[in-house]
Parts: structure tokens; C-alpha cells; sequence
């Protein structure tokens, strides 16, 4: 009888842990975590984690640490990369996903309102800063123009960071600081929408740019103008994110506005162009979201520490 007994009660034990028992106050199977599968933000998702403290990394892996520099797994969890455009469709698929805002912000995801931690997106400096962040670049002959240093000003102001975040509803975020304006969002995207200036009488700085989302010049040109500064910028589209810079370093436009520091370092090293950094403009911040855990304690808890 007493044989029964024990039989049973290791049954319901061995029972209790197939459902969930680890030892460690977490699941069995571990929580999955995706990533982007690109180099680039699969280097940055991994530093993301490591700030949430749920791996350790190696530290001379830099800003672009791949799977295999994850030293340690504090806790029960598993990365799994992922195509960056399809995580927010599969994010009920994971524990959380790691999701850049040109991907999150269209499906609905607010990264200070959804985001368990945002990447950092201060501080973009050569000694140590996040080299993710996006650029105002001159040749470096140039660095030092005054006019150009005037644009770099007039980006960087209170007006321009509350727009950025306005238009683009996080999906791009100010990588300087700045306050809101006395006005409301709305009306600042209806005064700055609608603002057109001239260039009669303007020095003209020609600023190569990519893609869409370059409205923020409208804001700084408002800026420039507000201040006398006879100035205008004239933005030259380029198609291919390979030719701002080379055009740049010819002299065929005066600064250019498209790309994150990691790029430039990247583009320099290989091609030996002579421009720099002369100022920080904006980031789309890689966030970590969770439709299962409302906070990465929560997630941290469901996970369970690794023996």
C-alpha cells in the first residue's frame, strides 16, 4: 500500500514539473524572444536585451554583437531571428519581439506606451555613444562653415523635436533634447505642412537625403527663416542609400541628412571619403514588445532564472 502511495506521488510530481516545473521558478520551455535577422538590428536587438538584463554579452563584440558573443543567459530564454518586417504580424507567435519603429508604429505600436524598453537614443558620439543614430554629415574641410553649423542649430531645436515626434508618432524620435512648444501638435503640423519658403536672396545649401520621411526639413527651414537666417535648403532625393555620400564627398551637394553613424564609419573606412559627422538629428528606436507581459519583471519572472 505505502509502495502505491509513493508510486502515485512521484507520478504527480514528475506530472506537475511536464506542465511547468524547472526548478527555477519559471517555465520549462523557455521564453522565445525574436529579433530581426539582419546584421545591423539583430546587433542592436542583442544590446537591447543586454540592457534588460536578460543575457550578457561580449564586450568587445561593440555595437554589433551576433549570437554566438552571448556569453551568458541569465535567464530561461531563447532568441530567435526573425525577418524585421514580419515580427509585429508574429508577434503573438513569441514572449516579445524586438521591432523597429518604421515597422511598429503602422500596426499600432507606440513605443512609449507599448514598448517594454526602448533602445537609447542619446549620447551618439564616437566615444561610446549609440552609433545608431542618424546624421547631419559635411565634408570635413567643411565641418566647421558656419552656415552649415546655423542648419545643424535650427535642426536641434524645440520646435523641430516636436514635430519629428508628432509626424512620425514615434516611429522616428529626436536624438536631441528638446521641450514642446506652447503649441498644440496639431497645430504645429498644420503651420509647418503648409509652410513653404524662397530662396530669393538665401544662401542655398543643397542637403542629400532618401526615402520619405523628410519633412522635418519643412520645420528647420520655418526655424532658419523665423530667425533671418537667409538660408535655404534645398533637398536632393537620391534613390539609392550608396550615393548621398559619394555625391557628398564630390562636392555635387553641400551636406547630406539619410544615415546612422555606423553607416558613415562603414562608408569611410571602405571608400575613404573625407566628410564627418556635424550633428545628431533623429532615430527610428528599436523597442521590445510583448502582447504576453506587461513589463520585462513580468517577463523576467515568467522566464525564470538559468541555474
Amino acid at each position: 500500500m505505502m509502495k502505491r502511495i509513493a508510486a502515485f506521488a512521484a507520478a504527480i510530481i514528475l506530472a506537475v514539473c511536464a506542465i511547468g516545473c524547472t526548478g527555477n521558478g519559471g517555465s520549462k520551455q523557455p521564453v522565445k524572444i525574436a529579433i530581426p535577422d539582419d546584421a545591423t538590428n539583430g546587433g542592436r536587438a542583442i544590446k537591447l536585451l543586454e540592457t534588460a538584463g536578460l543575457i550578457e554579452v561580449k564586450p568587445e563584440a561593440g555595437w554589433t554583437p551576433e549570437l554566438k558573443d552571448v556569453t551568458k543567459y541569465l535567464y530561461n530564454i531563447e532568441i530567435v531571428p526573425a525577418a524585421a518586417n514580419t515580427l509585429p504580424s508574429t508577434l503573438d507567435d513569441y514572449g516579445a519581439a524586438t521591432i523597429n519603429g518604421t515597422y511598429a508604429v503602422p500596426v499600432g505600436l507606440v513605443p512609449s506606451k507599448d514598448g517594454l524598453i526602448i533602445e537609447n537614443q542619446g549620447g551618439a558620439t564616437t566615444d561610446g555613444g549609440n552609433p545608431f543614430v542618424n546624421i547631419i554629415v559635411a565634408r570635413t574641410a567643411d565641418k566647421d562653415n558656419e552656415v552649415y553649423q546655423t542648419i545643424v542649430k535650427a535642426y536641434q531645436t524645440d520646435i523641430v523635436g516636436q514635430y519629428i515626434v508628432a509626424k512620425y508618432k514615434e516611429a522616428y524620435i529626436p536624438a536631441f533634447t528638446y521641450k514642446n512648444t506652447d503649441q498644440t501638435d496639431a497645430d504645429l503640423l498644420a503651420a509647418i505642412d503648409a509652410y513653404q519658403s524662397s530662396k530669393d536672396g538665401k544662401t542655398v545649401v543643397k542637403v542629400g537625403v532618401c526615402g520619405a520621411s523628410n519633412d522635418q526639413w519643412k520645420a528647420v527651414q520655418k526655424v532658419l527663416d523665423d530667425q533671418g537666417a537667409n538660408i535655404y535648403i534645398e533637398l536632393v532625393t537620391f534613390d539609392q542609400y550608396t550615393l548621398p555620400n559619394e555625391a557628398l564627398n564630390n562636392g555635387d551637394i553641400d551636406l547630406n541628412a539619410f544615415q546612422h553613424k555606423a553607416f558613415l564609419a562603414s562608408e569611410v573606412g571602405k571608400l575613404g571619403y573625407g566628410i564627418e559627422t556635424i550633428g545628431d538629428t533623429l532615430m527610428a528606436p528599436l523597442t521590445l514588445y510583448s502582447r504576453k507581459y506587461a513589463s520585462v519583471d513580468a517577463l523576467k519572472e515568467a522566464a525564470g532564472k538559468k541555474n
